[in-house]
This record gives C-alpha cells, structure tokens and sequence, in this order.
C-alpha cells in the first residue's frame, strides 16, 4: 500500500468512524438511562436522511405515495442538516412516548420495551417504503457551495487528495461530539443526567424530574441519529427505507466493544470500527461488513466489558 492510499483510507476510516461514534452515542445516552436498547434507533437515522433530503428541495422518485413531490422550500444543506436533525429529535419524543413511556409507567420488563422498540421500528421503516419507495437518494452535488471536490493532504509533487466531504463530515462528527462531551459533564443537565444514569429512584427523591431528562434524552439521541443518517447519506448516499438496519448493528458493535453505556468508549470504539473497515482491501470489500463483528470478538475474548468498560459498571 502506497504512502498515499494509506493516508487517504486512514483519514477515510476517521471520517465514517466518527460518524459511527455519533450514531452509537445515541444508543449509549438511552442505555445509560433506561437500561435499554432502543432498537428503532436506525429507523431514527433512516428518517433523519430523509427529512433533510426534503429540506434541500430535492425530489423524491418515481415510486411511494410521495412520488415526484417536492417539499416548497429549499434551505441550504447546512440549515436543511440541522433542521433534519431536529425533526428527527422530536421523532424520537414521539418514539417515547409510544414505545417506551407506557411500558415504563407499569413498571413492564425491560425486555417487553425491547420489543416494543423493535416493533415500533419495523413500523416505521414500513410507512418510510410506502411514503418514499424504495429507491436509492443522493444529495444535491456540491452541498457546501463553492468548497472544491477535494483537499490535498499532500504536497504539489505528492498529492494526497481527500474528499471535501469526507474532511466536513469528520469535522462537523468532532465538534457534536465536543458539545456533547461538555453538555454531559459541564452543564446542570448533563449532571442531572448521570444522577439518574446512577441510580434514578435516589434522584427523583432528590427533585430531579426524571421523565423530563428521560424525554431530553431521547431527543438528544434521536438528533444524533438524524445527523448521522444524513451525514452517511451525504458520504454514500441514502439506500433505502433500511438504510439504518445495517448502521444499527454497527452500532450495537460499537457500545459494545467500547464498554457498554460509556461514552469514551462509544467515541473509541466508532473510531476503530471505522479504522478497521478503511483498511479492507478492495479485493475484499464484501467483507466489510463483517469486520466490526471480527474485532468486536477479538477484543471481547481479552476485554469482556469492552475496551474502556469496567467488570460491574455499565454507567457513562
């Protein structure tokens, strides 16, 4: 492998890795709350790449009960990004209070939530066929206006040539991480919500409103997983109502080979993932798929609780 290509698939992996790291987290800040997955997580990240793909003005296809709609507006991609997010945070309120609230209030076995999520995102993924079909989205070209096609990393004499849109997603991926590192250990609400995380019959006693942060959670992480979607769907666009299905085991891969409901771990974890699948020869990119699962097994023979994790503690 030439100086080059390893440059080139090195900050590749860095890119969609960091994407994976964000997506995961949305899975970790739910886990470390209820400790629960929330399956419908990847319809979350399917729909968010479909609210902002509407929020550009682009057109849908030929198939779906929306065929060759428009939405009227036609925002620039970084505001169509951001409200796309958004849109998917409050779908994941809505999630909530279907799926999980009326569970919670009867006090029912984590496992019957589970299913509820899991049931609640084979739904959504259903009404996403028939609202969009089936076919294959991509964004409109040169989404961030006059950036050129690609960054060279290297000199005139070498050029190490990068696409601008991976070096975007990598930045945009660390500065939500850095803001939700400070959200959860430099605000009031980030230490409410690992008061709860702990032990959350002591924090109600103690006047935290735990369905609130309950219900910010899950916005947080449902934006998360919007942006995600998007950012993937701009990468290698969106493919699909079940689209989300295989980022969603990667994810799963992911908070656990970091330690399950740690967030240092998550961000660790996406990244090496990320890495790993970088790095499969071309001649063997149908594998790809398979490698978080290979390292995910690797490591837990040797770490159990995943990387950062800890025997008896699964906490953020």
């Amino acid at each position: 492998m030439t100086r080059t290509l390893l440059v080139q698939q090195f900050l590749n992996g860095l890119a969609i890795g960091s994407v994976y790291a964000i997506f995961a987290l949305g899975f970790t800040l739910v886990f470390s709350i209820l400790r629960i997955i929330n399956f419908a997580h990847g319809a979350v990240f399917t729909l968010g790449a479909y609210l902002t793909y509407a929020l550009t003005g682009s057109q849908f296809g030929i198939n779906g009960l929306l065929a060759n709609a428009t939405l009227g507006v036609r925002l620039p991609f970084p505001l169509a990004l951001i409200g796309g997010s958004l849109l998917a945070g409050l779908a994941g309120v809505a999630l909530e209070r279907v799926a999980f609230r009326p569970l919670r209030a009867r006090g029912a076995d984590p496992l019957l939530t589970l299913v509820s999520s899991l049931g609640v995102a084979v739904a959504m993924v259903n009404v996403m066929q028939y609202l969009f079909g089936a076919e294959i989205y991509s964004f409109p070209p040169r989404p961030f206006g006059n950036v050129p096609p690609a960054v060279n990393f290297g000199s005139e004499a070498t050029p190490i040539p990068v696409r601008s849109v991976q070096v975007i997603i990598f930045l945009v991926s660390v500065a939500v991480l850095a803001v939700l590192t400070y959200l959860i250990h430099g605000t009031r609400v980030g230490k409410a919500l690992r008061a709860v995380a702990e032990d959350p019959v002591t924090a109600r006693l103690l006047g935290i409103n735990t369905d609130r942060l309950i219900v910010f959670t899950f916005f947080i992480s449902s934006v998360l997983g919007g942006l995600a979607g998007t950012l993937v769907g701009l990468s290698v666009s969106i493919a699909g109502p079940y689209f989300g299905i295989a980022f969603g085991l990667k994810g799963l891969a992911v908070i656990v080979l970091g330690g399950l409901g740690n967030i240092p771990g998550t961000m660790l974890g996406g990244l090496l993932i990320g890495l790993a699948e970088s790095f499969v020869p071309s001649q063997h990119v149908a594998y790809r798929d398979a490698v978080p699962f290979a390292l995910l097994f690797v490591v837990l023979l040797v770490r159990p609780y995943g990387l950062l994790g800890e025997a008896g503690s699964d906490r953020a």
